[in-house]
């Protein structure tokens, strides 16, 4: 693809890999019909980082989270996590991550206490261990207050704080969100944001698509996607670079592989 920066992302051979990568994108495509939803992706994320993915809308974040959380299988290469395949080794993979899609399942007709221990009995978590991680997620989510309202009747802040006490719930390595703060007000945006830093401190891997670029700005490293592909990966400021904003340099770097792609059309 015109304008990609792709190939300088391959995946290296794993005697040359740093141990600090966890989550490994090698080459990897997909497509749905005559749809090509990603297009020979590769790139690394590293242990304990903010790893986000922006970029335009049809890019392929949410099919390239899904099949990194285990949910679709690619067609060509392949993703590692922690050194596992998430398609020949789905199995061990699932306890090691947390996925919290767009749209959440949360059951609308049940309360936060009961949707907590909804999940809580899908990760078999019993005893004392129970009670503690009921406390600790509803805590750190601001949740203690309203264990006894039914979800459909929380606001979108407190229902996207749910979603992720539950995926957090069984203690993953790996965090996988696909635009959770999308539609919420800023403040709740601030405050979700806020417990991911916690988390971060705290050692785990946060893999994130966002549609707002002020929090694409709060993360370690960025990929930026268009048409499938992968345009660039770096820190922020390096994507960001001599423009004056994310948003600018995202927008010149998507209108000038567009234009590139326009002009390959008309060639003779």
């Amino acid at each position: 693809m015109p304008g990609c920066d792709n190939e300088a992302f391959r995946m290296i051979p794993s005697s040359q890999q740093g141990e600090e990568s966890l989550i490994l994108v090698d080459t990897v495509s997909k497509r749905f019909g005559d749809i090509e939803a990603i297009r020979s992706i590769s790139l690394q994320v590293r242990k304990g980082e903010i790893f986000g993915i922006v970029g335009s809308d049809g890019a392929g974040k949410s099919t390239l989270l899904r099949m990194t959380a285990t949910l679709l299988k690619p067609d060509t290469g392949r993703i590692l996590i922690d050194g596992l395949d998430v398609v020949r080794q789905k199995k061990l993979i699932k306890p090691k991550i947390g996925y919290m899609p767009q749209r959440f399942g949360l059951y609308q007709d049940l309360t936060v206490e009961e949707n907590i221990a909804f999940f809580m009995d899908m990760f078999g978590i019993s005893g004392s261990e129970r009670r503690e991680r009921r406390d600790r997620y509803l805590a750190f989510s601001n949740l203690l207050s309203f264990t006894d309202r039914l979800a459909g009747r929380l606001s979108g802040g407190m229902k996207q704080k749910l979603g992720l006490a539950c995926v957090l719930i069984h203690e993953p390595d790996v965090l996988i969100l696909d635009e959770p703060t999308n539609g919420v007000d800023p403040v709740s945006r601030q405050e979700f944001w806020q417990m991911l830093g916690s988390m971060k401190e705290r050692g785990m891997t946060i893999l994130i698509s966002t549609a707002y670029l002020d929090e694409g700005g709060k993360c370690d490293r960025l990929a930026l996607m268009h048409r499938s592909s992968v345009l660039a990966v770096a820190a922020p400021t390096e994507i960001q670079s001599d423009y004056s904003s994310l948003e600018e340099a995202m927008i010149q770097r998507i209108q000038t592989v567009d234009k590139e792609l326009a002009g390959e059309q008309f060639k003779p």
